[in-house]
């Protein structure tokens, strides 16, 4: 066999080849791509991982007095991180050959999300100016003091107004949801591998009550990757081996009602996303506009104002939020999704308690006196959140 040209030998000494660029440019993608894997892999631990840090936030909010940026820093990060990773198992689950029934809100915002490029756009926006207006008013106070701070106070409520009438806007006078996106879905218990492999065979109309509490079970094992310890027997299905058909089993006699319960479709289960909010209309769609301008009147009244324990701006602003309130439309029209939302809207009321001069003359004498009678270490949290109150506009923005 003749010895190999010489031109093909490597030379001694000679260095290994180095990656182009377009190699080096290929890296970030497939590390991402990684990345997205394992978050739908670990959705459960993951989900853990973020309550822990947000965990570490609270207790500690102003514990620190220098470090409470890096500490809202860390919440902040947190919160937009969350959000991306609500996006990835959001089209993870979409993806299912059969997904579990998502919620009302789930339903909705999903709708516009995937109808409206632009809905998506400003919605995320909206979202990422709530995850990190308390990190900009204490970047701002550090940088600028007090005038600064409430020019940036008073803009960022201006971009939240204004993407929230845009998103009334696009929804054709519908009344918006909090949050705007779909939030992440709770996670199911696990099911069977074998079971995911035959999730996508053909199913009868009889099926359809059972996989209103079925599907939900299918989803965290397929994102999860992996099987789960075997069921009770009351919560196995019975797969017929000729047609594949699934057959729940009886339930546990003492779960009759839960197990029935599980098993009803609603109204709002089968009606279109679209319908799940009526269109405003008159004093409907005045008290909806009322409620997004309610914020930036209250923000601009605070900051024209120089004395702390002034009334003016609190009673403007609660005013304003109290007549959006009164002007909402109360017929038998309104569904579900939209009482609730009044609902979410009415318990959020709560927080002008702990504002302007409201918590100045009334609220802030008796946190102080709650506090001196608290043990220690509760005690030194709630002076901890006092300084927050005190001292930054969107610690207790609803």
């Amino acid at each position: 066999m003749p010895p190999p040209p010489a031109s093909t030998l490597p030379k001694p000494g000679a260095r290994a080849s180095r990656p182009t660029l377009g190699q080096i440019l290929a890296l970030p993608p497939q590390w991402l791509g990684m990345y997205e894997d394992f978050i739908t892999k670990n959705a459960g631990q993951v989900s853990q991982i973020e309550s822990a840090l947000r965990s570490l936030t609270y207790i500690i909010p102003g514990r620190f007095r220098d470090a409470e940026i890096a500490s809202e820093s860390i919440h902040s990060g947190v919160q937009l991180l969350s959000l991306y990773h609500d996006n990835l198992l959001t089209r993870a689950v979409s993806r299912l050959p059969i997904p579990p029934m998502p919620s009302a809100h789930a339903r909705y915002t999903r709708f516009w999300r995937e109808k409206s490029k632009l809905y998506r756009r400003v919605a995320m926006l909206l979202q990422m100016v709530v995850y990190t207006e308390l990190l900009c008013e204490m970047t701002a106070k550090r940088r600028g003091g007090e005038r600064t701070r409430w020019r940036v106070v008073v803009l960022l409520e201006a971009i939240k107004a204004v993407c929230r009438l845009l998103l009334l806007r696009i929804t054709r006078s519908r009344p918006l949801v909090t949050p705007v996106l779909p939030e992440r879905e709770p996670i199911p218990e696990d099911v069977a591998e074998e079971d995911l492999l035959d999730g996508d065979a053909a199913q009868s109309e009889s099926e359809l009550m059972d996989e209103v509490s079925t599907n939900g079970h299918m989803a965290e094992s397929l994102l999860n990757g992996s099987s789960a310890t075997v069921k009770p027997p009351h919560e196995r299905e019975w797969r017929m081996p000729r047609t594949g058909t699934s057959l729940p089993s009886l339930p546990n006699p003492g779960d009759i009602s839960t197990y029935l319960l599980g098993r009803v479709l609603t109204a709002d289960d089968i009606k279109p996303a679209a319908k799940l909010l009526n269109q405003l209309q008159g004093a409907g769609q005045a008290a909806e506009v009322l409620h997004i301008l309610a914020p930036l009147v209250y923000a601009t009244a605070l900051a024209r104002s120089k004395n702390r324990k002034s009334w003016t701006p609190w009673l403007v602003g609660i005013a304003v939020e109290y007549a959006a309130r009164q002007l909402r439309d109360r017929s038998l029209r309104t569904t579900a999704l939209e009482r609730e939302e009044w609902s979410k809207r009415g318990w959020a009321m709560g927080w002008w308690a702990m504002r302007g001069a409201f918590y100045e003359n009334v609220t802030k004498g008796a946190v102080g006196g709650v506090t001196r009678r608290m043990p220690g270490f509760i005690a030194g949290i709630l002076e901890d959140y006092e300084y927050l109150w005190e001292n930054y506009y969107f610690s207790t923005s609803a």
